[in-house]
């Protein structure tokens, strides 16, 4: 299954606020990355879902990630959360 198939009709977190809170929170089941987002975000959300046994799912571009997620411009990160 492709991760826009993967996200597509699922409750989303979209951007690095609301993606680093729903990790912390414990409500995110699997959490995207934008490649070419700046590793300065990118290496702090990855480290955290680690430490929380939160899948991490690599996705070319931050458009195509903002695309997959429904909006209109690119996203550095977003999480698929269980509520």
């Amino acid at each position: 299954m492709s991760y826009d198939e993967e996200l597509r009709g699922r409750q989303l977190r979209i951007g690095t606020k609301q993606t680093t809170k729903a990790v912390e929170v414990g409500t995110a089941a699997k959490v995207f990355v934008a490649r070419d987002a700046d590793p300065k975000l990118t290496s702090k959300i990855v480290t955290l879902a680690k430490k929380m046994s939160v899948e991490v799912t690599y996705v070319d571009s931050m458009k195509l990630l903002g695309k997959a997620c429904g909006i209109e411009v690119g996203a550095a990160m977003a999480a698929i959360v269980n509520e």
